[in-house]
């Protein structure tokens, strides 16, 4: 295994470790730490650091309160939401990134798509959010994208809560997931400045895109069909397919994009990742492509694999470069 690969790792270990180590100081060093803070006076405790929940991962945020829009009943299928994932320390950079889990639009990848990306994003020091959003065939455009938009708003309304910066909110996307983060890329607006709803009021684009293995166009011929027959129904409008096919709505604000696939992928074609790719490069948009040889489709993280498990540390790279792990202000 590569070193980069091999620190990965021990980045999983040192998160496993820290959740572990968190454990313990609810159970009982938490007071000896009050102790000694009140031992050190009141200027030392004001001084006293961040600390995120006690439980992190633990922390469901419905993205409506009173019931999301055109919700078809009050199942958990019917309420989307978000769980919150903050590092185990401070997060100097301000960062965070809300993960849409891949899924055909039909279910969810929750864990090796979301939850344990979650955690990846921990380990680097930065905060990140798991994407419950609703699905086909029940629900159709617009609610999935609904749902994106809205969580994006709600991270961005609440970000002081959540100890990042409202112009830090990364969306990455997994398969139709990454059609969703591509969406929410290219299908934004600036808020509702009237609203009664003041989530409402903010602004749905995302400041980065993340997408793994993504579902992009909703045309032949590299169309990922499950996707686009629960997102568009059985017989979808040809001008929602064209409106839906995110190559062709990128333009000079679609946020800075980072991307990877596999030319092994027999299920969402190459040409997804290629296409959106050389659109953002034609409207002069910062983008990084990786196509690696081999690697079946839905891999996650792939840790295991000495080629194609790089690029979560590609990702990382590409992170740092445009000071997204730094302090904001910092080189």
């Amino acid at each position: 295994m590569r070193k980069s690969a091999a620190w990965i790792c021990a980045l999983t270990i040192a998160a496993a470790l820290a959740f572990v180590a968190r454990g313990m100081k609810a159970a009982g060093a938490s007071s000896v730490a009050t102790a000694n803070i009140a031992a050190m006076g009141p200027s030392a405790a004001q001084q006293k650091k961040w600390e995120p929940p006690a439980v992190p991962g633990q922390q469901k945020i419905l993205l409506w309160e009173h019931g999301a829009p055109g919700a078809l009943g009050t199942a958990e299928a019917d309420v989307p939401s978000l769980e919150y994932f903050p590092p185990w320390e401070d997060n100097p950079s301000r960062t965070c990134v809300i993960v849409a889990p891949g899924g055909g639009y039909e279910f969810l990848a929750s864990n090796h798509e979301g939850r344990q990306v979650a955690n990846w994003f921990n380990a680097l020091g930065i905060a990140a959010f798991v994407l419950t959003y609703r699905l086909g065939p029940r629900y159709h455009h617009p609610i999935e994208l609904g749902d994106a938009q809205r969580a994006i708003r709600l991270v961005r309304t609440r970000a002081a809560e959540f100890h990042v910066n409202a112009d830090r909110i990364g969306m990455m996307g997994f398969s139709a997931g990454g059609h969703l983060a591509s969406s929410a890329g290219t299908h934004f607006d600036a808020g509702n400045a009237s609203a009664e709803d003041p989530i409402e009021r903010a602004s749905s684009r995302p400041d980065f895109l993340i997408l793994a293995y993504p579902v992009i166009t909703m045309k032949a011929p590299y169309a990922h069909e499950g996707s686009l027959h629960a997102l568009l129904g059985e017989h979808p409008d040809p001008k929602l397919q064209e409106l839906l096919s995110n190559e062709l709505q990128v333009t000079a604000q679609t946020p800075p994009t980072f991307l990877f696939t596999t030319e092994d992928d027999d299920t969402v074609p190459v040409e997804n990742s290629v296409m959106f790719y050389s659109a953002l490069r034609k409207a002069g948009v910062a983008a990084e492509l990786h196509v690696f040889a081999h690697g079946p489709h839905g891999v996650g993280l792939d840790l295991g694999d000495p080629v194609l498990g790089e690029w979560p540390t590609l990702l990382a790279n590409w992170m740092r470069a445009r000071g997204l792990l730094t302090a904001p202000g910092t080189k």
